[in-house]
């Protein structure tokens, strides 16, 4: 009698050119979010990063978020516990092999877009995953063709931007790289799709779309600030309400974390030389003071331990 096994009987069968695995390399803030969403909706994800302790940390975080969820009626205990159901934690990048494809994450308060290291990264992926995986960065500076060079198979390069905040945001920013295949593409967006966000292609320029149009926003509602025209609060009510946006500018600002917003605003002033791009002075004194926003508790606002904000901060560039 011949060998079921032979017949792979039993052995679920991954659909050609969808994503089942997901990778995430740094799990932060972004990450996270990126993790449990795309565990929402039933594919599985294995998250890098640097210790069990700070695995540990994570899926704290993660179960926090999801309980946070539930009080506002998004999912119940059962969802909550399916979709850790779909998450793994690793400090070995080999356990990555198998994901149809990577995402890089990374979040790091060094100056710069640290390019070397993220093109080392995207080789080392390489070197553990198959010749299909695609391999991605959640870019928001950087250009994806700087990235895949030194890769074997630079078409299965592309940049997928997941704008803030991105449980509430339905874009998705993939941006094509020089060498990106049609096929490559193709398979993010029917990824997007599948998590319920649309994908809006992108001519690779650094800042994309959201986010050099969000920078020179955040710069001239500090520069308003300044001014003493309004306050913090009455300028970021009058812009969701005449623009229907969900957060104003400063309240984004505080969500993203004001250093990366420095590190966004300084990496676009290099790339263009345009004023528009230059770091205000209040974000670099609230940066220097360890006031970074929801994560510190402190930025433009003070927040709660649950992250309501409390009051502002900040008036006429000065820190209270």
């Amino acid at each position: 009698m011949s060998d079921l096994a032979e017949f792979s009987l039993g052995k679920s069968i991954k659909p050609k050119g969808s994503v089942q695995t997901l990778g995430i390399i740094g799990c932060g803030s972004v990450g996270q979010v990126i993790t449990r969403v795309v565990a929402q909706y039933g594919m599985d994800v294995i998250f890098l990063d640097v210790s069990n302790e700070r695995i540990k940390e994570i899926f704290e975080e993660i179960n926090q978020q999801l309980d946070n969820v539930i009080k506002h009626w998004g999912i119940t205990h059962s969802e909550k516990k399916l979709i850790l159901s779909h998450i793994k934690g690793t400090t070995h990048i080999e356990d990555l092999k198998d994901c149809d494809m990577v995402i890089e994450t990374i979040s790091s308060r060094q100056k710069g877009t640290l390019l070397s290291l993220r093109q080392e990264l995207f080789q080392e992926v390489e070197s553990v995953v198959s010749k299909d995986t695609i391999i991605s960065s959640d870019l928001s500076t950087l250009i994806i063709s700087d990235l895949a060079r030194g890769l074997k198979h630079p078409k299965r390069a592309i940049g997928i931007h997941f704008i803030e905040p991105i449980d509430k945001t339905n874009i998705v920013e993939v941006v094509k790289g020089r060498d990106t295949s049609d096929d490559t593409y193709e398979k993010v967006v029917r990824f997007v799709k599948t998590i319920n966000k649309k994908p809006i292609l992108i001519n690779e320029s650094p800042g994309n779309i959201s986010t050099r149009m969000l920078i020179p926003l955040i710069n001239e509602a500090c520069e308003i600030l300044m001014e003493g025209v309004a306050s913090v609060p009455d300028i970021d009510e009058t812009m969701k309400e005449t623009t229907g946006y969900i957060y104003g500018p400063f309240e984004i600002a505080d969500k993203i974390g004001l250093d990366k917003i420095l590190k966004y605003m300084d990496n676009l002033y290099q790339e263009y030389g345009d004023k528009k791009y230059k770091a205000s002075p209040i974000i670099k004194r609230l940066v220097r003071a360890n006031y970074l926003g929801r994560q510190t508790k402190k930025g433009f606002y003070n927040y709660e331990q649950e992250g309501k904000p409390i009051g502002n901060t900040i008036s006429c560039a000065i820190i209270k």
